[in-house]
């Protein structure tokens, strides 16, 4: 479950402490709440505390000692962190930048940077975090119901999902047609759908992958 009602956060991890409290001061100016960290295991060794996740952007710097911005840009994407991740740093190449945006990005940002530039930045990047953690929530949903069938009902959820009629799925489980079509029912029920057309639909965004990647320049 997410916080999506919530008062959308700036979360920004820099080693730099006078950055830190610079960028404090101008998203403070807009409106913001931020919170601040000087490393990426200190964000980590907080984040059960952040969770459930509010609409937030995180914007970090990608070289810091100990853990880099991007093997924590990797961690966090590779365990279904979803909100956006601005990388603002002077020590930027173009190769550095591609790795980011690949590895989950929403933009990468070099300094020294025009004060508005990042802050339209980030509103965009805003407005995408409900969203993301919607669709975040919907999968979690998914895998609540999906653990809730019995072996058997996975096993005709495949049929399903394969266009078997009812009567093949029983001659390939040596079942009757009857009780094929009371674990259907049971599927259906569990699974929360009203059709096959919705189920296919909700199993097939299962794996679906999060759009990150750079959006300033289409916005």
């Amino acid at each position: 479950m997410c916080q999506c009602d919530r008062e959308p956060l700036i979360w920004s991890i820099d080693d730099d402490e006078g950055f830190r409290q610079s960028l404090r001061f101008l998203f403070a100016s807009v409106g913001h709440e931020v919170r601040l960290w000087d490393s990426g295991q200190a964000f980590l060794e907080a984040l059960p505390d952040l969770l459930p996740l509010p609409p937030a952007v995180l914007v970090m710097d990608i070289r810091m000692p100990g853990m880099s911005g991007l093997e924590l840009l990797r961690h966090l994407r590779a365990r279904s962190f979803v909100l956006p991740i601005l990388i603002v740093t002077g020590h930027g190449d173009v190769q550095m930048a591609v790795e980011a945006l690949k590895a989950g990005a929403d933009d990468f940002i070099e300094k020294p940077f025009k004060e508005q530039h990042l802050l339209d930045v980030t509103e965009r990047a805003l407005r995408l975090a409900p969203a993301r953690l919607d669709v975040l929530a919907g999968q979690q949903r998914l895998e609540a119901r999906l653990a809730r069938l019995s072996g058997r009902e996975r096993e005709v959820l495949e049929g399903i999902l394969e266009g078997k009629p009812n009567k093949v799925m029983a001659s390939d489980m040596d079942l009757s047609i009857k009780t094929i079509e009371v674990h259907r029912a049971a599927v259906m029920s569990k699974m929360a759908a009203s059709s096959v057309a919705g189920l296919a639909h909700a199993m097939a965004s299962r794996h679906r992958p999060h759009p990150y990647g750079c959006f300033s320049a289409a916005e």
